[in-house]
């Protein structure tokens, strides 16, 4: 390796170093407390080093290529950098009491750098490039939260462990042959090169992307990554996992491993496949997803009893909304002044979902911890019982649903606005029928908190940790909300992969 690439990948061996140090730290001391300070504060070294290569502190901002052109530091990549270190430094605060519980005693530093290993995979794979690089970071990616999954080795938690374990496996398989398939057609596994390939390959007239071989590795990498993003069909292993695993992975997986698919499927269409022709080709892939993704997913959440199955739908649903950004392709926006409209609406959707589901996240960890009832029954009187903790809980489910002023209402207005922006009015009209259905299982949980009588009237509070985490995420889901301005701007000026922009 040249000083280059570790100046490149500085971050990601940041991380890995962190995630030893961590374990050595367990090992030594047995001090869980110990372990969640040092993972915390380490955390400062990976978002200086993002933050220099953006800044350019020292040497160049955005130094560019590394490891042979197969990773790119680039401010798309850098842009997500900063919201996974974000949702992990939220995760491992609101982890605190967790890992330091009677349960969890003997494998706190594992849970802690299990979480770490994985954002490291994560922040590798937004880098990526190439073909090979992408597969490998997912798996690196993909395999700590497996075993996070199942780290309490209760039931339902090995439960959830396994059938994470062989989904994932068989969607890396549908990738991996995804990969193959377009290898086999260019020659090349490097992106950048596969758009140039594409555009002097002969096409079969009327075939979907030119070429029936494309059709089917779009497909099947769209597939692959579906998994992650939590969209149908590939989202039947949500609500079973988000309520077998440990809350905080829960939370964890809702936000990085979504935010981080998202990434990568969009440098890899936009990169790739980014010729105008194609783009319509897929644009319109994924305006049929996400109108079947958001509608399955919420109506899929009417029925729900238990508080984390019901986020786990939920999820799903916010899945199709960000793919509604993914739809409106620059190709699609006739006389627009600004071609990324549709990748910004993804972005800032992404960072203002961040916010508000760890919000509802965090306070859920907060009041399971003390009530150890995860229905919604349970939350029956909770604004008498925890004001503050219920506060923050409707605070974060008013975001989800998207009411204003909050984060939630801006990120449907803009995301519906490139929509219509990209001519798919008709895919804004199902957003906005679905965001009504929405507010039935939203609401039902905010009456529930707010005006139904408790069993056990006894107040409890929070521990300061998992308070501080909800209070801070539930603080950028009103601020961005108010201010959307300062997370427009920031992803617009992310953009690379996005010609023109």
């Amino acid at each position: 390796m040249t000083v280059q690439d570790f100046w490149v990948l500085s971050p990601e061996i940041s991380m890995a170093v962190l995630a030893l140090l961590v374990i050595s730290v367990d090992l030594m001391t047995r001090s869980m407390a110990k372990v969640a300070t040092v993972a915390f504060i380490g955390l400062s070294v990976p978002v200086i080093l993002t933050l220099n290569l953006w800044f350019g502190w020292f040497g160049e901002p955005t130094v560019g290529a590394a490891l042979f052109g197969t990773v790119e530091a680039d401010r798309f990549s850098l842009f997500f950098k900063f919201l996974l270190l974000t949702v992990t430094a939220g995760t491992i605060l609101a982890s605190a009491k967790y890992i330091a519980s009677d349960r969890m005693k003997d494998y706190g530093g594992e849970f802690v750098s299990l979480v770490l290993i994985s954002v490291t995979g994560m922040m590798v794979l937004v880098s990526a490039t190439e073909l090979i690089t992408i597969y490998v970071a997912l798996e690196l990616s993909a395999l700590p939260i497996v075993a996070l999954a199942a780290i309490h080795r209760s039931k339902r938690g090995v439960e959830a462990g396994t059938k994470f374990f062989v989904l994932s496996a068989i969607s890396s398989a549908v990738l991996l042959y995804g990969f193959a398939f377009i290898y086999g057609y260019t020659g090349t596994t490097q992106l950048s090169v596969i758009m140039e390939r594409l555009a002097v390959l002969s096409s079969e007239p009327g075939v979907p992307f030119g070429s029936y071989a494309v059709l089917l590795s779009v497909i099947m990498i769209f597939a692959g990554f579906g998994f992650k993003m939590a969209v149908v069909p590939w989202q039947m292993w949500v609500p079973d996992v988000y309520q077998g695993a440990p809350t905080p992975v829960a939370a964890f997986l809702s936000i990085a491993s979504k935010a981080a698919a998202f990434a990568v499927i969009m440098r890899i269409m936009y990169t790739a496949f980014g010729d105008p022709m194609l783009m319509q080709d897929w644009s319109g892939l994924f305006a049929i997803l996400a109108a079947v993704t958001m509608t399955v997913g919420n109506v899929l959440a009417l029925s729900q009893s238990n508080i984390k199955r019901l986020l786990g739908y939920s999820t799903i649903a916010q899945a199709g909304y960000i793919l509604i950004g993914l739809a409106s392709v620059p190709a699609n926006q006739v006389g627009a002044t600004f071609a990324g409209a549709g990748p910004q609406s993804v972005m800032y959707y992404l960072v203002g979902y961040a916010f508000s589901n760890l919000a509802v996240f965090f306070a859920v960890i907060a009041i399971t911890s003390r009530t150890k009832d995860d229905s919604i029954e349970g939350l029956n009187g909770l604004g008498k019982r925890s004001p503050l903790l219920a506060g923050l809980l409707v605070f974060g489910l008013l975001s989800l649903l998207g009411m204003p002023p909050t984060v939630g209402f801006m990120t449907k207005v803009v995301v519906f606005g490139s929509a219509l922006n990209a001519n798919l009015t008709w895919l804004a009209v199902i957003g906005v029928v679905n965001t009504v259905i929405a507010a039935y299982y939203y609401l039902r949980v905010i009456r529930a908190i707010m005006f139904e009588d408790a069993k056990d009237e006894t107040t409890f509070g929070a521990d300061k940790p998992v308070l501080a985490a909800a209070g801070v995420a539930a603080i950028g889901a009103g601020v961005f909300g108010v201010a959307p301005f300062l997370l427009l701007e920031f992803a617009q000026s992310a953009l690379s992969i996005i010609p023109g922009s």
